[in-house]
Order: C-alpha cells, then sequence, then structure tokens
C-alpha cells in the first residue's frame, strides 16, 4: 500500500510502476470475479493520477482503490445537501474550494447555524501527514473521518437511513454507486469510500514554492529570507538564526509528520488545558493534553483564522504568537521551550525567538508562496450539481 517516490522523474504516479499494487490487486481481483456477470460494471483504476515526488509516498486502502467512478460519486456526494438532516448543508459547505476547502469563520457553523468547537480544515493534501483526522485525532482513517459530520447532530445533523433513502430514491445515485462499486446498494460504508477517495485526489502542488522546487521559479530575497527562517531551528551558540517552523511542519508538505501521534503538538497557545482537551480526549493520556494537529501550511494565506479555536486573525498574529506569546504548560513542545535567537541572562516565563520585524516580514512573504490558485480553481474539484 506504499507508493514510493520516484528518483527518476519529477513525478510520481498512484499507481505506481514496476511492481503490484495492493490496492490495484484488488481492482484486478474484482474484475475476475466480475469476468463471469458481464452486466456488473467493474470500477476503472484512477490511472495516470500524479503527486509530486518530494512529496514523498502514500498509502491508499487495500478495500477502497483509487476509481474514475469512485472519485466522481465521492465529488458529487461531497457537494451533496441531502447528506443533511434538512437537504441545506453539504460537505461543500464548511470546505469551500476558494478558501482551500475552509470556510473563512472562526468557529465552523452547522445545520440550524449551530456552532461547532473547532475551526474548520483545510482539506489539501490528506494523503500526507498524520493518517488520523480531526483536530483531536479521533479518526483513524478518512474513511472513518468522512461520516462523522453527517451524523454529528451540531453539524449534518442526519442520520445514516434518512440520507441512505433519499439517495435511493434519486434517479442518478443507485447507478452512480453500481459504476463505483459494482453493486446499486447504497451503504454508509459506500458513502463514506466514496468521500475518502474524492478527498484523497485534493492534492494541492501548484504553489510558487512548488515551482521553485521543481527549479521553474526563483524566489526574491525576501521570499527566500523567509524561507530560511522557516526551515532553521534556532542556535545561538552556533550564531543561527530560525523561526522554528520546520520542527512542526514537514519541509516541503508543511503539515505534520506522518507516524503515529508525532503530527500531534502543544504549541503553547493556553497555560492550563482542560482535561481530555485535544490529542488526550483520544489516548486518555495526560501527556497529550493541549496537543493538537499539526495542520497543513499550503494556501495559508486563505485559510484565516487561525488555530483549533480560530483566534487568530492574520499570519502576522501567528507569528506574534510563536515569537513572544507561547504559554508554558507541563505538555509544551519541547522544541518550542527552547527555542531561542538570543542567549537570556536569566529564565524567562515564555519562550521568545526574539525575531526582528524584517524577519517577520520575510516569513510572511514565503507563507505566501504556499498559495496555490490552481487548487482553488480546479474544475476536477468544483459542484458537479451546479
Amino acid at each position: 500500500m506504499v507508493h514510493p517516490p520516484s528518483l527518476s522523474t519529477p513525478w510520481v504516479s498512484a499507481l505506481g510502476v514496476g511492481r503490484p499494487r495492493p490496492w490495484l490487486l484488488s481492482l484486478l481481483l474484482l474484475a475476475v470475479v466480475s469476468a463471469g456477470c458481464a452486466e456488473r460494471p467493474v470500477p476503472t483504476p484512477l490511472d495516470g493520477w500524479r503527486t509530486p515526488f518530494y512529496f514523498g509516498g502514500f498509502e491508499v486502502p487495500f478495500d477502497n482503490p483509487m476509481t474514475v467512478e469512485g472519485r466522481e460519486l465521492g465529488r458529487m456526494l461531497f457537494y451533496e445537501k441531502r447528506l443533511s438532516a434538512n437537504d441545506q448543508i453539504s460537505c461543500g459547505t464548511c470546505h469551500r474550494q476558494e478558501r482551500a476547502f475552509t470556510d473563512g469563520r472562526r468557529l465552523a457553523r452547522g445545520i440550524d447555524d449551530r456552532r461547532s468547537e473547532r475551526n474548520t480544515m483545510s482539506l489539501a493534501n490528506l494523503l500526507w501527514g498524520p493518517q488520523r483526522f480531526f483536530w483531536d485525532g479521533r479518526a483513524e482513517s478518512l474513511e472513518a473521518q468522512a461520516g462523522q459530520p453527517i451524523l454529528n447532530p451540531d453539524e449534518m445533523g442526519s442520520t445514516w437511513g434518512d440520507v441512505i433513502k433519499k439517495l435511493e430514491d434519486t434517479d442518478d445515485y443507485p447507478a452512480k454507486f453500481e459504476a463505483a462499486f459494482g453493486t446499486r446498494e447504497i451503504t454508509a460504508t459506500r458513502i463514506s469510500r466514496a468521500l475518502a477517495t474524492f478527498e484523497r485526489t485534493l492534492v494541492s502542488h501548484q504553489s510558487k514554492y512548488d515551482r521553485y522546487l521543481r527549479g521553474e521559479t526563483t524566489l526574491s530575497v525576501r521570499e527566500q529570507q523567509g524561507r530560511q527562517l522557516f526551515m532553521t531551528h534556532p542556535d545561538v551558540a552556533a550564531g543561527i538564526r530560525g523561526a522554528n517552523c520546520v520542527d512542526c511542519h514537514s519541509q516541503f508538505l508543511t503539515s505534520g509528520f506522518r507516524p503515529d501521534f508525532d503530527g500531534f503538538r502543544n504549541n503553547g497557545l493556553d497555560a492550563a488545558h482542560q482535561p481530555g482537551a485535544g490529542l488526550e480526549h483520544v489516548t486518555g493520556d495526560e501527556l497529550d493534553r493541549g496537543k493538537f494537529k499539526t495542520p497543513t501550511l499550503r494556501n495559508i494565506e486563505l485559510t484565516a483564522p487561525y488555530m483549533h479555536d480560530g483566534r487568530f486573525t492574520t499570519l502576522d498574529e501567528v507569528i506574534d504568537h510563536y515569537d513572544e506569546h507561547i504559554k508554558p504548560s507541563e505538555t509544551l513542545d519541547p522544541l518550542i521551550r527552547e527555542a531561542r535567537n538570543e542567549a537570556q541572562n536569566a529564565p524567562r516565563d515564555s519562550p521568545s525567538l526574539s525575531l526582528t520585524d524584517e524577519e517577520k516580514d520575510a516569513l510572511v512573504a514565503f507563507l505566501r508562496t504556499l498559495t496555490d490558485h490552481e487548487f482553488i480553481s480546479n474544475e476536477e474539484f468544483t459542484d458537479p450539481h451546479r
């Protein structure tokens, strides 16, 4: 299920080459089983779909292979308002393409304008980074994540029974499910799998930074300064200045790191956290209190407000937080706790990066190179019901 990057070409196919892929084998098995039933359609492998080699490998579940029909069904369901109790809310209501699949609100709003407890995360590049979803990591896969907003009373407020009945009563969905899964039977599992397939195709890789990585353009002096700061952990003894960003935001994807819960950090937003806050809600471990999922920074200038509770409205506020307003706590990330650009004569209650105004401006300039205008206008991601 792991798709390794190619070392000889700038792109790697999602299907891969040179050796069998487990989820591709599942498609071949389906084709063999269906061979004696000419009337049963066989889904088409999503061939030709490519991701940047520098993003690294990714995994696709064996029981939910990437197919053309699955992607198209998932796209329809993503924008389908029948998934909500009042037929007014879809996944696309809170995940708007023009905002890199966020909604521009401090806290998400669901059915009957009910306010969520969390800010809406971007859906860009979900194939990489921690494969646990939501801010607290409670969903162990995209398939598990996809169904939860449908059932949440403060989001879409529906039930699987009602959703399935609505889709069964349409002219097109039974045939779409047959094309994607070889059967007209609509189930919660198949709805979740189709949604997950579409979401896995939401790959953002055409920003100025991507073109720079591919050798197609150069960064300005200020953007390059910001990139250097972003990628550097400060070392006072060595005279190395840095903004310490890459310790939590992986270099090319700018999201959290993949293994286990390594993509969840306490970034010093609050000095005292309520029991069960963040990852602790999932693991039950007090050492995970106040840890939340590290989001991707791609398209970050489009996805304000920021943080799990949407407390910051500008990138300048975010940088000021890491520069001067870190709140110490028992679970504060150690790489944040000890990061310094200037020596201190006496202990301080709060860490400080001591960034200059010029360095802050350079950081913002670099972060803006992560904006992918093709991603937010790609017609393959738009609402097919319009």
